[in-house]
């Protein structure tokens, strides 16, 4: 079958939704659905810093489950579908520590924010998609679902290992009807919470931001590129995986991480 792209405006006529679109990742990753002429959707606690009048703003706290209910019915009652869900959210502020620091609440807040906030938006928007047979979703995990960072990261991590085991089984489903399915992990980030947590690392130590950058990429083993990734880099994986050029793609997870993770 031979198919015709169009790589300029290549999502017009799409409507998008990014969770946690408002900083980091989910910023540019909105910002470059918005490129490609997609009609998008964002969604987080708060606003975002600058007014954007090319986005749609749904404030919501889909840790929540009447939060995921709110922008699934805004969403739909505006629109009227969705083509493209981008699960972007994630978050850990949980205490360092291990396993013994680490109470009821913050096993139960880091799993509703990272594992079923994604879960509560498929079921809401999964049926229109298999209706019309078509819809792309994206869950953004981390390495860390299979690198976990145990004294400081812990219920993160399982959550995102759960989010990746979900995403492959959901695939399987749903991809007989006309929906793919996609996981992208990346590794570490260059957002302006990791330039905030950085400077803050090289003020206690006494050291140079360069050093901080260096000490944490030794403890995650190394990042053989030599840096983290910066927003744009996930957010251009991420446009070309929900746009047409990857429309036999579904079921896989794809690693952005600078050759952080040492195996296969």
């Amino acid at each position: 079958m031979e198919h015709t792209f169009n790589f300029n405006n290549e999502l017009s006529g799409k409507i998008a939704l990014v969770t946690g679109g408002t900083k980091g990742a989910g910023k540019a990753i909105a910002e470059r659905l918005i490129q490609a002429s997609a009609t998008v959707i964002i969604t987080a606690r708060n606003a975002p810093e600058k007014e954007n009048s090319n986005l749609h703003f749904i404030p919501s706290d889909l840790s929540k489950a009447e939060g995921t209910q709110k922008v699934i019915s805004e969403v739909l009652s505006v629109y009227g579908r969705l083509d493209i869900l981008v699960n972007n959210l994630g978050s850990s502020t949980t205490p360092a520590g291990g396993f013994t620091a680490l109470s009821d609440e913050d096993w139960e807040s880091t799993l509703q924010a990272n594992l079923l906030a994604p879960v509560r938006l498929d079921r809401g928007f999964l049926p229109q998609m298999i209706d019309r047979k078509n819809g792309v979703i994206v869950h953004i995990a981390s390495i860390q679902g299979i690198l976990p960072l145990y004294d400081s990261t812990l219920p993160y991590a399982a959550a995102k290992a759960g989010l990746r085991n979900y995403s492959k089984s959901l695939s399987n489903e749903v991809s007989p009807k006309g929906v793919r399915v996609l996981t992208v992990s990346p590794g570490w980030i260059n957002t302006g919470a990791s330039k905030a947590w950085l400077a803050e690392i090289a003020r206690n130590a006494n050291s140079t931001v360069e050093e901080a950058q260096q000490g944490v990429m030794e403890a995650l083993g190394g990042i053989p590129y030599g840096r983290p990734a910066e927003p744009e880099e996930v957010a251009e994986l991420v446009g070309f995986l929900v746009s047409p050029r990857a429309s036999y793609l579904s079921g896989t997870e794809y690693v952005i991480d600078g050759g952080t993770v040492p195996t296969i």
